[in-house]
């Protein structure tokens, strides 16, 4: 009984700290809007004209929802096991480029072809993730500052290649820095005509199904927790930490480059550089939300899609960038992630210890 009162009053906490993280957001939102000379309702409003109001729009949020998942549970698979992935972004690159690549210069089947793309950029994302594996694991080096610093090695690595060995025209024509289409084959069915809502939301939500499955019902997902929350009790236990450590890494990164194999073979259909943007760090922003939870990955991965989906509306009938957007879900995040219990026992502690202060003088 006890138990369960203590579940719910945590739960209960939990929802009010996004509830309140969500008004204030929207609060210093307006403001921003406001700032920018343009009225807060008239900007929402196109938000969700432009990805839910029609049927195309919600095409637009599936297409940005799909490359939302699949980074966010990547992210959250390296975060729940104590792991700091932040080269997501590099992962996508070397996924992306990879399965251009195979899905240009090999000419397979209807079906083949497409899973082999992916399958070849997952494998890229989960070679590049080994990098920093290794250096954590033999030279002691965090990766934390070396998964950040491989996500520009990668960006202007795949370009370099792509200039140099695929694209020469790009030599010429800076802005063409791309490869030739994939075949048609290698492609991912289009699921509403006129978007790029594309198959690729089956591979993301049936990725988040497995993920979750294995975290709760195998010997190995328990034993990817344990390293995350206590690595010197899971050594104890038995379990070869830097195994799973290196495991760990290399889920993330195979998801990581699946992310980038999925936007090729669905959205893009060729590698182009820069593509990605902000998705490494979205993925990332949205494991922190949903507290590293997969299904809860998901359900913030739709809301963030339909965000990116409808800023793009917003940018276009109102004179507000959508950056304006990226820059609340940023600070959203920071609500989030702050600890409001210990901020709340800093300043008890403080004020009893001025309140003792001021007594013992006042007895002086």
């Amino acid at each position: 009984m006890m138990r369960d009162k203590r579940w719910s009053r945590d739960h209960i906490a939990e929802i009010t700290k996004y509830a309140l993280s969500f008004a204030a957001v929207m609060l210093i939102g307006a403001v921003l809007i406001g700032i920018q000379g343009e009225n807060p309702v008239t900007a929402i409003a196109a938000i969700f004209q432009g990805s839910l109001g029609s049927g195309k729009a919600i095409g637009n949020s599936i297409r940005w929802s799909i490359p939302c998942v699949l980074s966010g549970i990547s992210a959250a698979v390296a975060f729940k096991s104590g792991v700091n992935n932040l080269g997501i972004e590099g992962q996508m690159y070397c996924g992306a480029l990879c399965a251009a690549m195979v899905g240009y210069m090999i000419h397979l089947p209807a079906g083949i072809h497409v899973a082999v793309s992916i399958l070849a950029g997952a494998v890229a994302g989960l070679l590049y993730a080994l990098i920093p594996a290794l250096m954590r694991m033999f030279l002691k080096i965090n990766e934390m500052v070396v998964t950040l610093m491989m996500n520009y090695i990668a960006v202007l690595a795949t370009e370099y290649i792509t200039i140099r060995l695929i694209s020469l025209s790009a030599v010429a024509n800076p802005l063409s820095v791309e490869t030739p289409v994939i075949d048609e084959s290698a492609a991912l069915p289009v699921l509403l005509a006129g978007t790029k809502a594309n198959a690729g939301i089956f591979i993301a939500v049936l990725t988040v199904v497995v993920i979750a499955w294995v975290y709760k019902y195998t010997i190995k997902g328990y034993e990817l927790k344990q390293v995350g929350e206590n690595p010197h009790f899971s050594k104890i236990g038995g379990i070869n930490v830097k195994k799973t450590f290196a495991s760990i890494f290399l889920i993330s990164g195979f998801i990581g480059g699946m992310c980038g194999a999925v936007e090729v073979t669905g959205a893009y259909k060729k590698f182009t550089a820069s593509f990605a943007g902000t998705l490494g760090w979205d993925g990332i922003m949205i494991a922190r939300i949903a507290k590293n939870k997969p299904f809860a990955v998901l359900v913030v991965s739709f809301l963030w899609g339909i965000l990116k989906a409808g800023s793009l509306q917003m940018e276009r009938v109102t004179n507000i960038n959508r950056l304006t957007v990226t820059l609340i879900q940023a600070i959203f995040v920071l609500f989030i992630t702050v600890d409001y219990e210990k901020v709340f026992e800093l300043f008890s502690s403080r004020k009893k210890k001025r309140v003792a202060v001021e007594g013992g003088k006042a007895h002086v």
